[in-house]
């Protein structure tokens, strides 16, 4: 039942010119970030990071693992695990109050991703999602989802997902969120209230907005924002935004 309800919207979704789709998420200035988080981020190196990481309103001694190096400006540092800049709540102007704004527009996408109504699919498969090709559409789990094997998202360039999880969001090892028919990772949205966890060399795609901690197992990697309330603590994981 499940796979015939994803197929009919999967084809209705491609028999038109128009997206398909909730509304798009706005993540505000938090769009600026490859991580984001409020009590910190972490690595096991070698991890490789494309695109700026921050935290706030914390100090940059929650920045570990990074072997930093303090521009001289003391706005934001550096470090060889990642091609972009690292900031936090205590270097100069005008870095914390450009953060205090990053976090309240996480906070507020948050919170219109996870305030939807009318879903499209209400506890879909159970949340065991794995092995399901996932339509275009809004979909919410009253409890966790778990992928124990490959999961393919469908859909065209403009084409909008939101998955809203009460409960973790496990990706179980060497297990893969897939693209298909040019669909975007910056147009889906996992909202979690729970955590987030990708097992070692698992593969995710899209925007993650966690009320807790986000964790990329060993070898994981990522084409997506990780933006969380707590800590993102990555091991020898690449994320690229």
């Amino acid at each position: 039942m499940f796979s015939s309800l994803l197929t009919v919207s999967f084809l209705a979704a491609f028999s038109g010119v128009h997206a398909v789709g909730p509304a798009a998420v706005n993540l505000g200035s938090a769009g600026n970030y490859a991580i984001l988080a409020e009590s910190g981020v972490s690595t096991v190196p070698p991890s490789v990071i494309t695109g700026s990481v921050a935290v706030s309103p914390i100090t940059a001694t929650a920045l570990t693992g990074f072997s930093l190096t303090v521009d001289s400006t003391g706005q934001f540092s550096t470090s060889d695990q990642v091609t972009g800049e690292l900031f936090a709540a205590s270097y100069s102007a005008p870095t914390p109050a450009t953060l205090t704004t990053a976090i309240g527009d996480l906070g507020t996408a948050f919170n219109d991703a996870n305030g939807r109504v009318n879903p499209d699919f209400t506890d879909l498969a159970a949340g065991a999602i794995g092995g399901l090709t996932l339509a275009p559409g809004l979909y919410t789990w009253t409890t966790g989802v778990s992928i124990d094997s490959d999961v393919t998202i469908a859909g065209d360039a403009t084409d909008t997902w939101i998955f809203q999880v009460a409960g973790t969001l496990t990706i179980a090892a060497s297990k893969n969120i897939i693209l298909s028919g040019g669909a975007l990772a910056s147009n889906i949205v996992w909202v979690v209230s729970s955590a987030v966890t990708a097992g070692a060399s698992s593969h995710l795609e899209g925007v993650i907005l966690g009320a807790t901690s986000i964790t990329l197992q060993t070898g994981a990697t990522a084409n997506s924002r990780l933006l969380a309330q707590t800590a993102v603590a990555l091991q020898q994981a690449t994320v690229t935004n």
